[in-house]
């Protein structure tokens, strides 16, 4: 599911490295987990704004279902530290992302990975209301880079919400066999009413680890939103089988 790579020579598009992108990246990319086979990330997640501190943690669980599809669950708490500090169950999302379209020779894919957002946390965290993610994603590989791309619509119900636009964008680089590394640029429109545009700057890195386990991380500052400038950082766990 997660994967990378851009820009090398065209000698190479015959021979595409594997691609890693989504965890610990905000920029999705469009390639499904394997038929048949499961991407576990148990992460943690959050954001500092002022005196607050708000994040999550918890499971993302992906499976191939069959060839180009992908479920998808991501099960979170969630937590604030600080003034209000509080910790709950969050917002369960659940996901398929299908791949439509696939030129291995190429090295470029394109996919839609629609997400519905339960309202699990009730008004605690969330609005209490469903929300729904419609993204399009699309890869290009290039020997050792990959850049990846897309955005999308998102449906955000509640008091004071509006609904927004949000687009993001990614390159990455394999540096061995076991480690790449990333950056990432992430744009989104305001998603509350008096709210104001949230561009988010990003660095991402990806260590293989023994056998079928992985660690990730990535982190930068956030510009805009609701509560004003803020950094924001990921840590993650993976496991494949």
């Amino acid at each position: 599911m997660r994967r990378h790579r851009l820009l090398f020579a065209a000698a190479l598009f015959a021979f595409p490295a594997p691609a890693w992108a989504g965890p610990p990246y905000d920029t999705d990319d469009p390639e499904p987990t394997d038929y048949r086979h499961w991407e576990l990330y148990l992460f943690g997640a959050g954001a500092r704004s002022g005196g607050a501190f708000d994040g999550s943690a918890g499971l993302d669980v992906n499976y191939g279902v069959v060839k180009d599809v992908q479920l998808t669950a991501t099960l979170p708490a969630d937590f604030t530290r600080g003034p209000g500090a509080r910790t709950g169950v969050g917002d369960v999302e659940l996901g398929v992302k299908y791949r439509f379209y696939h030129d291995a020779a190429a090295g470029f894919s394109v996919a839609a990975f629609p997400r519905l957002i339960l309202p699990s946390s009730g008004k605690r965290y969330g609005s209490g209301k469903t929300g729904l993610l419609l993204p399009v994603w699309g890869q290009k590989d290039i020997g050792k880079w990959s850049a990846f791309a897309g955005g999308g619509y998102a449906i955000n119900p509640g008091a004071g919400n509006r609904d927004y636009w949000q687009v993001a964008g990614a390159v990455t680089r394999e540096v061995s066999s076991k480690l790449s590394i990333g950056a990432e640029v992430t744009h989104r429109g305001p998603d509350a009413a008096g709210a104001r545009p949230t561009t988010t700057l990003g660095a991402g890195a990806i260590y293989r680890l023994k056998g079928p386990l992985s660690l990730l991380a990535s982190a930068g500052p956030s510009f805009g939103g609701r509560d004003g400038d803020k950094y924001h950082a990921y840590v993650a766990l993976g496991l494949s089988f």
